[in-house]
C-alpha cells in the first residue's frame, strides 16, 4: 500500500476521537430530544421519569413466550398456555411490556420515520435476550411485504436487528425470510384471525436456504401480541432446515387484547 493510499484510507476511516468530536458537534447543532416530551436529555432516549414508567421485563418470565411471572418458578418453566400448545418458535424474550409508557416510542419508530430509535431498542433487547443471543448463530428480522416496504420506506424490525448484530457480533441475515403474500394489518384481529391472516405468508428463498440450514436463528420484531406473525416466520425457517428459532422483541402485550400497534 502506498503512502497516498494509506492517507486516503485514514481520511475515509476516521478514528474514535474524530467520531466523538463529530458527534459532539452534531449534538450542538441538533440537540437530542427526549422521547417522552420531557426535559432535554444528554442523548437520545427517555427522561428519568419516562424511563421509570417503562415496565422492563427481567426474570422471572415464561421460557416459552416471555410472559412475566408474578414470582420465580424455576429455570426453564413455561406458562400454562405454552405447555398446552407449544409454539413454532422455541423461546421468546421481550425487553418490556407494550403499554401506555412504551407505546409512544415504539410507534415513533414504526410509523414516524424515527429510525434513530432503533439502536436504543437494540440495546434493550441485548439485555433482555442475552441468553438467546449467546446461543444464536444468526439474527434475522421479520420481513415486510414489498408493497408495504415501499410505502413505509424501511422495515422497523430490520432497523432493530442490524444494530443488535453489531452489538452482539452475531451475523445478520437481512433477507433470510421474505413475505411472499401481502397480508392485512394484524390490528383488531383475534388470535385465530391473526394466524389465518399470516398463514403461508413467509418463505426462505432458495438462494438463502444454506444460510439457514442447521443454524439457530434469532428472529427480531418490534411487538409481540399473540405471536402469530413470529410463528409464521418460525415455521418457514424450520421448513428450510433451521435447527431452532428463538424470538426477541422490544415489547410484548401482557395479555391478548386489541391494543393498537
Amino acid at each position: 500500500m502506498s503512502l497516498q493510499d494509506g492517507l486516503s484510507e485514514a481520511w475515509w476511516k476516521p478514528g474514535p476521537r474524530m467520531k466523538s468530536a463529530a458527534r459532539t458537534a452534531l449534538d450542538l447543532l441538533f440537540p437530542p430530544q427526549s422521547l417522552d416530551d420531557g426535559p432535554r436529555p444528554l442523548a437520545t432516549g427517555l427522561t428519568a421519569t419516562g424511563w421509570s414508567q417503562i415496565t422492563f421485563l427481567d426474570d422471572p418470565v415464561c421460557d416459552g413466550c416471555g410472559a412475566p411471572f408474578e414470582y420465580p418458578l424455576g429455570a426453564g418453566v413455561r406458562c400454562a398456555a405454552c405447555m398446552a400448545k407449544p409454539r413454532a418458535f422455541d423461546r421468546a424474550r421481550a425487553a418490556c411490556l407494550y403499554d401506555d409508557a412504551s407505546r409512544g416510542p415504539i410507534l415513533q419508530l414504526k410509523h414516524a420515520d424515527r429510525t434513530d430509535l432503533a439502536p436504543l431498542f437494540a440495546r434493550w433487547i441485548s439485555r433482555s435476550a442475552r441468553d438467546l443471543i449467546a446461543e444464536a448463530h444468526a439474527i434475522a428480522p421479520v420481513p415486510l411485504h414489498p408493497t408495504r416496504l415501499l410505502a413505509r420506506r424501511y422495515n422497523q424490525a430490520a432497523e432493530i436487528a442490524r444494530p443488535l448484530s453489531r452489538l452482539s457480533g452475531v451475523p445478520y441475515l437481512p433477507d433470510a425470510l421474505t413475505r411472499v403474500r401481502a397480508t392485512e394489518t394484524q390490528g383488531g384481529k383475534s388470535g385465530s384471525g391473526r394466524r389465518r391472516n399470516v398463514a403461508a405468508a413467509f418463505a426462505v428463498p432458495a438462494s438463502r436456504a444454506k444460510q439457514v440450514a442447521g443454524r439457530r436463528i434469532l428472529l427480531i420484531d418490534d411487538v409481540m401480541t399473540t405471536g402469530a406473525t413470529l410463528e409464521g416466520c418460525a415455521r418457514a425457517l424450520l421448513k428450510a432446515g433451521a435447527a431452532c428459532v428463538d424470538v426477541a422483541v422490544v415489547a410484548r402485550v401482557k395479555e391478548t387484547t386489541n391494543t393498537p400497534i
